[in-house]
Formats: C-alpha cells, structure tokens, sequence
C-alpha cells in the first residue's frame, strides 16, 4: 500500500515553513532551521519532506499490526481537526484537556469510562425515575466527561502511538508517553525540542491549515494501514492448508439456514401440488365427462 502523497508545495501554502519569532525559539531546533524572515525564522522544509514520510511510514506499520493511535491536540486551532482526523479513520482523540495520569493511571480512567457509560445508560432509558433536579446533575456530569473521555471511551487500553500537535502544551501527555515508552509522532515548532519525540515533524503548530493538512495525512496513513492489515488477513487465511476446516467452523449457522430455507421452499411446492389436486371438501377432484364420437366405415357419408 503507498503512502499519502504530498509534496513541497502543498506544505508552502498550509504555511507549514514559518516558525515563531526568534526571541522564542528554542535552541535545540537550530538543525531545523532555514533561515530568518522579519524576525521569524523559516523552517527547513528539505528536512520536514523526509521526516514526515518517516513518521507516515511508522503510523501505517502500527496500524498493520492492529496498534491504537491516540491524537492529542488540545490547543483551539487543533480541537476540532483531530477529532474530525481520529473518527474518520476509526481511532481515538484527546481535544479538550489532558487528564494527568491518563496513560500512567489508566485504571482510574477506566473507572471514569464506566460512570460515564452507566450514566449514558440512565439517560437513554425513557421512566428514570429521577427528579428534574438530579437529572440536571447528570447531564451536566455526563457532557463534563464526555468531553474529557468521549474520543476514548471506546479505546479498550493504552495506545501504541500518540501524534501530538503542540509538544510544549502537550507535555504532561509527552512525559507519560515516554515513561511507558509509547512511541511518539509530534509536529515540532522552533520553540519546541526533539528530545525523546520518537518521530519529529518540523513544522508550524500554530496554523489551522497547516493542522488540518497534517491530520489529514495522518488519518490517510491510519486507514493504508488498516488496507494492508486487511490484506495480510486474506493472503494468510487463504495460504493456510487448513483453511477448509476453518471455512467449515465459521460457517455452519447460515449454511444450516440455507438448507432449512430450501427444505422450506421445497416442503411449501409440495403441499401447492397435493392442495392443487383435491376438491373443496378434501375428496379427489371430478375429472371432466369424456365425449365419444363414433366413425362410420370410411368412404360412406353421415346423414
């Protein structure tokens, strides 16, 4: 499966080069940096090209391996793009806060993840039996955690890749990352560093188009991944000598409902054709009376 194209260009107009003003940029990014431009240093887009196919290419591999990939973008720009970028490929966002202890203490979240699943509950079902007062407190409850845990109220565990936009706001999700030694994608401005990011991208964080592009290739990465993944099921499914036996355990519920269906068919025909040959009170049907015509010897006329 190829990876999503992109080119230099494209990366021009999101105004992917443009960094921060010099005054706050962080020194550990001078290898990325192009040059300056009324006090705004440029990005060396000759560096980013191959480094976001590196991080593309890390993105899809996981995925092929049935990973989970959590995007964290929590700064305004970002909130709506990743959650738009992770529902459309089918994976899981952190776009309002970042919960300490997210990754480091999944058990207390997966606590959260329960009430916020038994409320949802209580809420959908018509005769609560709750006053108007209590209901109000759930609902306020259950739209605060919604929206700190609704993009992973589905996850099932932690993930096997993090992309973050923004790393310097990122940094508490950054630090988990790296104690659990989760890999980590991360869109990295000239006031940020590229110390224990896993797979860096030089590039602006601050632009919604520039955002908007990078999740986009991201997602288009995701569902390569999910492609390939599929892919790889079918070939190992079909070069397997068992695969007869397997065919045979995983089918027998609508092979037995064609052939009860067909008996079905059949057994209906049947009673047509036995109610079809019998009269209205059961008995045998009256054959119609038969006419006999009597030939004369041949060559004399009837009179």
């Amino acid at each position: 499966m190829s990876l999503p194209a992109f080119n230099m260009r494209e990366l021009i107009e999101a105004g992917v080069h443009f960094g921060h003003k010099t005054k706050r940029w962080n020194p550990r990014m001078a290898p990325f940096i192009y040059g300056v431009r009324n006090d705004i240093h440029i990005i060396d887009l000759g560096k980013t090209v191959p480094m976001l196919h590196a991080a593309l290419s890390a993105v899809r591999d996981t995925i092929a391996k049935n990973g989970r990939i959590l995007f964290v973008g929590t700064k305004r720009q970002a909130t709506d793009p990743i959650a738009e970028a992770a529902r459309r490929c089918g994976q899981y966002y952190i776009n309002r806060r970042w919960l300490g202890g997210l990754l480091t203490n999944w058990n207390t979240i997966q606590v959260s993840i329960k009430t916020l699943r038994k409320i949802e509950e209580q809420l959908i079902q018509p005769n609560v039996g709750f006053t108007k007062k209590e209901l109000l407190s759930m609902q306020r409850q259950r739209d605060k955690l919604e929206a700190s845990l609704g993009g992973i109220k589905d996850m099932g565990g932690r993930p096997d890749l993090l992309f973050i936009i923004d790393t310097n706001k990122e940094e508490i999700a950054v630090k988990e990352a790296q104690k659990l030694g989760i890999p980590i994608v991360a869109i990295i401005d000239s006031n940020c560093t590229v110390d224990g990011i896993t797979y860096p991208i030089p590039g602006n964080d601050d632009s919604t188009r520039a955002i908007h592009l990078y999740c986009r290739l991201i997602s288009d990465a995701v569902i390569d991944g999910i492609q390939q993944s599929m892919a790889a099921t079918a070939e190992d499914l079909g070069a397997r000598e068992d695969v007869a036996e397997i065919l045979a355990v995983e089918i027998p519920a609508e092979t037995e409902q064609k052939a009860a269906a067909s008996a079905k068919e059949e057994k209906g025909e049947d009673d047509s054709k036995r109610r079809g040959g019998r009269g209205r009170r059961g008995g045998a049907a009256k054959k119609p009376p038969m006419v006999q015509v009597k030939k004369g010897p041949p060559g004399k006329k009837r009179e």
